[in-house]
């Protein structure tokens, strides 16, 4: 028989998506088993998303550029130290199987396809075939506990997140965020730009993105020529994106880290898709989301899971879908 472990640790040290939509783990179990401690390991950069987390005991933070191999072994010790009943590793790498497989848990669940699976006491295979949601997907892992459900991803900005975004939502307002880490996730710049056009003078809009993300989100607001279109890039942090895109009359994302900020709130949503399927398993989870796609045939499509620097055959027409917005 199973016994049901009072300190679990989740492990998800990618990108800023992926850790929020480890997020659901988190609610599943406490919803479960409110009493378990639990704790979650994430790449250094996305620690500011846990902030004040009412579920959480403790973050873990991985320094991947500062001695990557240094600090992982470091992290090793910490979490053999902890003496966690189960951990949850929810990557297909190495080295988060190294941190699995010698965690010394007791129970040590991942995807089989993790070199290191065979150390794993549980794995379940990672498919995309089915068109399950990667919550769903993850969710697998949790179910020789009984936690078959798979919960909303949810984040908590706090009352000073919310405080700090009030004297932006004092109109009614929409939120647009037009960048991606791969340029064949990210919807041209002149559909942001007509498509910020096409809305009612009196709304307003907000350009929301990374530091890194300022000079294109500026380039848009530009080349929209309109008065009521404000550059945030840079200026909020996660929780404060999450706080101001809640109240959004309806937030336009890529398939990227603000679709699952937006999941994360249960905001309304319309996903914009390029190169990627939504059948992938990231697709948005608000009650209101809409998701705009290519709707012809094209063989090139999806061109991989995680999309591309740039069109592998030189052409972007997976881009083409400016005109389901502003019909």
């Amino acid at each position: 028989m199973i016994a049901i472990p009072e300190k679990i640790l989740i492990i998800q040290t990618a990108f800023i998506g992926d850790a929020i939509l480890a997020t659901s783990l988190i609610e599943s179990w406490a919803d479960k088993y409110p009493q378990s401690r639990i704790d979650i390991l994430v790449r250094k950069g996305n620690e500011s998303l846990f902030y004040q987390h009412p579920k959480l005991t403790r973050v873990l933070v991985w320094d991947k550029k500062g001695g990557k191999y240094r600090n992982l072994f470091s992290l090793l010790k910490k979490i053999r130290k902890e003496r966690y009943d189960a951990v949850f590793t929810i990557q297909r790498f190495l080295a988060t199987g190294i941190l699995t497989a010698f965690s010394g848990a007791k129970y040590r669940h991942g995807y089989s396809s993790n070199p290191l699976s065979a150390l794993f006491s549980y794995t379940v295979d990672f498919d995309t075939e089915t068109g399950i949601h990667e919550t769903e997907r993850n969710t697998l892992l949790l179910e020789p506990f009984k936690i078959d459900k798979a919960h909303r991803p949810r984040l908590y900005p706090s009352q000073e997140d919310n405080d700090y975004c009030q004297d932006y939502k004092k109109k009614d307002y929409v939120c647009i965020a037009p960048t991606s880490v791969w340029f064949t996730k990210q919807w041209p710049k002149e559909n942001w730009v007509k498509l910020i056009q096409h809305f009612d003078k009196d709304l307003n809009i907000y350009l929301l993105g990374a530091p890194s993300d300022f000079e294109a989100c500026e380039a848009i607001r530009k080349e929209s020529g309109t008065d009521n279109t404000i550059n945030l890039a840079g200026k909020l942090s996660f929780l404060q994106s999450a706080s101001l895109m809640r109240d959004a009359k309806m937030n336009y994302v890529n398939d990227s880290a603000p679709m699952h900020i937006a999941s994360s709130m249960n905001a309304p949503t319309t996903a914009i898709y390029c190169s990627t399927l939504p059948s992938f398993g990231f697709g948005p989870l608000s009650d209101d989301s809409t998701v705009i796609e290519y709707k012809g045939e094209l063989a090139c499509r999806p061109c991989g899971l995680h999309g591309k620097k740039k069109c592998p055959e030189g052409h972007f027409n997976c881009s083409d879908t400016l005109e389901q917005l502003i019909t």
